[in-house]
């Protein structure tokens, strides 16, 4: 495949003949270990294909990575050096020789996750066999270098970039009716969708989101576009996000601020009772049924803990890595649920079972969310240093979502 050269692999495959020739004559003749009748072959891989970048997406996760705010202990799912950016559209530029469905010049987006499928395994991982793909257990494995996603390994390359390549299962046809800014859109749509599928609300249940960036908005409209009638009471820093959160579906906006006055009005706004320890933040008894954490800081995750109640559950979305200042009391006393949620895989959909990504695309493409409107900044890739501030900064920027346009 001309033009895929991060695609030449060296690779292994053993045939009994093979083996026996090899380890019969190879130690008289140690080319023969590397030789045409080898278990050793070089060829590309022809099940892959060669994305043309639209726009690169902005995530979160890149700003903490750009920051040094991740944790170490992914850096075992990562190859370096790589190019940054795992949300994107793009056109289908070059297909491999086994690719099926896709044609030069569709217009596309990426699920990132690098699992079995991606990695050569033909015997998928237990994880992979449950449609658990955000799971895979050989993130680290398989004839690509490690990485959970692609924007974090070296062979694939990213969305910040001009081309990035991915493996045929990795494709999705964007829906003509879905627009490029609606559609790079997927993958926080997606995430959010993930997380509230693995264990829905009930119809009784006051929700809470912490944060209202891209994924606390996401969530929002997620639960709206999945059509959940619940009462939604959003968190929000900035009065623009405070406009999005009110656009996209919340039932009452309340207005981060800092001293005690604002757990007071946020405990009277969730029905519950504020009690006053010997020193320290108030204590919260009563709260959401259910929280969704989609910052990912200290105070946020503090939160999520404090504004649940007794027997409730807390989705952490954000991205966090050394939380510090976090009391973790409630977490026993009150028997909370905590869930992590890490980017998207295989849901539960009535009687079907679609990846997040193609479900996000439905929503999108039958008119039940059009997500366009929080693309707010876009990019020329030469300006990315202005492009990261702007998204770093978004009470001076008013940011959402910014995007490079390659």
């Amino acid at each position: 495949m001309k033009g895929l050269d991060i695609l030449k692999a060296i690779q292994f495959n053993v045939s009994i003949p093979q083996y026996v020739f090899s380890k019969a004559l190879g130690s008289l003749i140690p080319s023969i270990y590397i030789g045409r009748l080898s278990c050793t072959r070089y060829r590309p891989d022809e099940e892959w294909v060669k994305v043309k970048v639209k726009y690169g997406g902005i995530c979160g996760s890149d700003l903490n990575l750009i920051f040094l705010h991740d944790s170490p202990a992914t850096s075992p799912f990562a190859s370096f050096p790589f190019t940054i950016g795992h949300e994107v559209v793009g056109v289908i530029d070059e297909v491999g020789q086994r690719v099926s469905g896709i044609q030069r010049g569709e217009r596309v987006i990426v699920d990132p996750i690098l699992s079995c499928m991606a990695r050569g395994f033909h015997e998928p991982c237990p994880a992979c066999q449950r449609g658990d793909l955000s799971l895979c257990e050989r993130m680290a494995s398989g004839h690509i270098s490690p990485g959970l996603l692609i924007g974090a390994c070296r062979d694939t390359g990213g969305s910040w970039s001009p081309y990035l390549v991915a493996h045929q299962s990795q494709i999705f046809k964007v829906p003509a009716k879905v627009s490029d800014r609606n559609a790079i859109m997927t993958d926080p749509f997606a995430t959010a969708l993930h997380a509230i599928m693995r264990d829905p609300p009930r119809e009784s249940d006051t929700v809470l989101v912490i944060g209202a960036g891209v994924i606390g908005i996401c969530v929002v409209a997620a639960l709206r576009a999945l059509g959940y009638s619940n009462r939604i009471i959003a968190l929000a820093k900035h009065p623009f996000q405070m406009k999005m959160a009110r656009q996209y579906g919340a039932s009452e906006i309340f207005q981060l601020t800092s001293g005690s006055d604002c757990y007071e009005q946020l405990a009277q706004l969730l029905g519950a009772k504020v009690l006053t320890p010997l020193f320290g933040k108030p204590v919260i008894q009563g709260g959401a049924d259910i929280t969704y954490e989609c910052v990912g800081r200290d105070r946020s995750i503090d939160d999520a803990l404090r504004f649940t109640k007794s027997g409730g559950k807390v989705k952490l979305l954000g991205v966090a890595s050394f939380p510090r200042g976090v009391d973790w009391t409630p977490i026993w006393l009150n028997e909370l649920q905590i869930q992590g949620s890490f980017a998207v895989s295989t849901e539960k959909f009535g009687e079907k079972r679609p990846r997040t990504y193609a479900l996000a695309l439905d929503l999108m493409s039958s008119g039940k969310i059009d997500l366009a409107p929080l693309v707010t900044h876009q990019f020329p890739l030469d300006q990315y240093r202005q492009g990261i501030a702007t998204a770093s900064g978004k009470g001076k920027s008013k940011a959402m979502k910014v995007v490079f346009e390659l």
